[in-house]
């Protein structure tokens, strides 16, 4: 059997990881329009083939990013921080209630293409979890191993930017930024160790809206 780093990642290695990680935070450019601060969910919990995390697919009827594929999330409510956002959008959408002491870091900010300033942030659970999504949030839900998330992504082009379109594969389907690239990127930092930044990467015209 070849190396493989997501059987040899612990609570403590990827804390570790995070910690270690020079966080970009990305301001807003003068004269810019706003970006709405936002957070998600990242969970690595434990499943029958191993670790992975919860993604999900949106529904058809949602008025924006219908059929999307999505990590928890949303934006922030007045006052709340990043963290605090994070798990309460976890909880409304899967059902999942953590706490604080779930967090273990947080990742690089991501500007959409929408308009939101989305912030990653990581959470670890050792007991196992029974999500019950919310369905005017959550069409299928789709539990990915964290062996999955290291399987190679695709970086194509479009001629309406210069920038690299990425997408990846999960559950048999593509999925695209920006949840393909803070995805890749918790994957590459966290799970293997590798410096990876994602803020160059682009969004499909469709996640434009």
């Amino acid at each position: 059997m070849g190396y493989n780093p997501s059987m040899e990642l612990t609570r403590e290695l990827a804390t570790r990881r995070l910690a270690d990680w020079d966080r970009r935070v990305i301001s807003p450019a003068p004269g810019a329009a706003a970006l709405r601060p936002s957070a998600v969910a990242i969970t690595v919990a434990p499943g029958d083939a191993g670790r992975g995390i919860w993604v999900a697919r949106r529904p058809a009827t949602m008025r924006n990013h219908a059929s999307q594929f999505a990590l928890p999330g949303g934006r922030l409510d007045p006052g709340e921080t990043v963290v605090e956002a994070a798990l309460r959008e976890l909880d409304e959408e899967l059902g999942v209630a953590l706490g604080p002491d779930s967090v273990i870091g947080v990742l690089d900010d991501y500007a959409t293409r929408s308009g939101y300033l989305m912030t990653p942030v990581v959470c670890w659970v050792d007991e196992p979890v029974v999500p019950t999504p919310s369905p005017d949030e959550v069409d299928e839900l789709f539990f990915v191993t964290l062996d999955e998330l290291t399987a190679p992504a695709v970086f194509d082009s479009i001629p309406e930017s210069s920038r690299p379109v990425i997408r990846i594969p999960i559950a048999g389907r593509w999925v695209h930024a920006p949840t393909a690239a803070v995805i890749y990127q918790f994957a590459q930092v966290v799970v293997m160790g590798v410096d990876t930044r994602v803020d160059h990467l682009e969004q499909p015209v469709f996640a434009w809206r």
